[in-house]
C-alpha cells in the first residue's frame, strides 16, 4: 500500500516507513515536510505576478526547501545505497539552485560557485547515461527515466555552461533562464509526488510523464519571455 505522505525529490522505498532507523525517520520526515512546502511556494510563484513581493518571497521559500529536499535526499540515497536517487537528486537541486542564481544575477558574470554547480549537472548527466546503460543491460526499465533525465542535465548543463562563458545571462536571457531552471526544479517535486502516490505500470511512465507534458509550456513561456 502506497504512503499517503508526500515524497519529494525522489521515491523513498517505503520499508524504510517501517523500519526503526531513527536517522531515517528524521530526514524522511524533514524531506516530506519541505516537499509539500516547496509545491505549495512553486504554485505561487507561478501564479503571482513576478518581481513582486509575493512572487520573490514564495520563490525564496521554495529554494530553501529545496536545499532542505538536496540535504536529506543525499544521506538517504546513501544509506540505501541508491545511484539512481543520487543522480537524481544532484540534477533537481542544481535547477532550483542556478534558477535562483539567475534571478539574482542581474550581470551575467558567474561565480566559482556557478561554475561547480554547472560541471556537477554535467557529471550527472553522464553518470545517468551510464547507469542507464548498466539498467539496460540488467533488464531494469529505469534506464527510459535515466536516459531522459540524463538528456536534460546535459543540454540544460551545457546552456547554462555557454551562458556563462559568453556572458549573456542578462535582460530577457536571463529572466528566461531563471524561469526554464525553476519550473524544471518543479517537475522534479511533481513527479516524485506522482511517482511515490500513484501505483500504475509501468513505473518509469510516471517518471517521464510531467517532464513530456510541462516541458512545452515552459519552451512556450520563454519564447514568450524573450520576445
Amino acid at each position: 500500500k502506497k504512503s499517503a505522505g508526500l515524497s519529494t525529490i525522489f521515491p523513498v522505498n517505503h520499508l524504510l516507513l517501517l523500519s526503526g532507523n531513527e536517522t531515517m525517520q528524521i530526514l524522511l520526515s524533514i524531506h516530506i515536510l519541505a516537499g509539500t512546502i516547496a509545491l505549495f511556494c512553486a504554485a505561487m510563484a507561478v501564479s503571482s505576478e513576478k518581481g513582486k513581493k509575493l512572487h520573490v518571497l514564495s520563490g525564496r521559500t521554495y529554494f530553501w526547501c529545496m536545499v532542505a529536499i538536496f540535504l536529506t535526499a543525499i544521506p538517504m540515497s546513501i544509506i540505501t545505497s541508491n545511484i539512481f536517487l543520487f543522480l537524481i537528486a544532484f540534477f533537481s537541486f542544481y535547477l532550483a539552485f542556478s534558477g535562483i542564481r539567475f534571478a539574482r544575477n542581474r550581470k551575467g558574470i558567474a561565480t566559482t560557485l556557478d561554475w561547480i554547480a554547472v560541471g556537477l549537472m554535467l557529471l550527472s548527466g553522464a553518470g545517468m547515461w551510464i547507469l542507464a546503460a548498466i539498467y539496460f543491460m540488467n533488464n531494469n526499465s529505469q534506464y527510459i527515466p535515466l536516459l531522459v533525465f540524463g538528456f536534460l542535465a546535459i543540454v540544460l548543463g551545457y546552456g547554462d555552461f555557454k551562458s556563462h562563458k559568453n556572458k549573456t545571462a542578462i535582460g530577457k536571457e536571463r529572466i528566461g533562464r531563471h524561469l526554464g531552471n525553476m519550473m524544471g526544479g518543479t517537475i522534479a517535486v511533481i513527479t516524485a509526488v506522482l511517482v511515490v502516490n500513484v501505483n500504475i505500470e509501468p513505473v518509469w511512465i510516471w517518471w517521464v510523464l510531467p517532464t513530456a507534458l510541462i516541458t512545452p509550456v515552459i519552451i512556450w513561456w520563454k519564447i514568450k519571455v524573450m520576445k
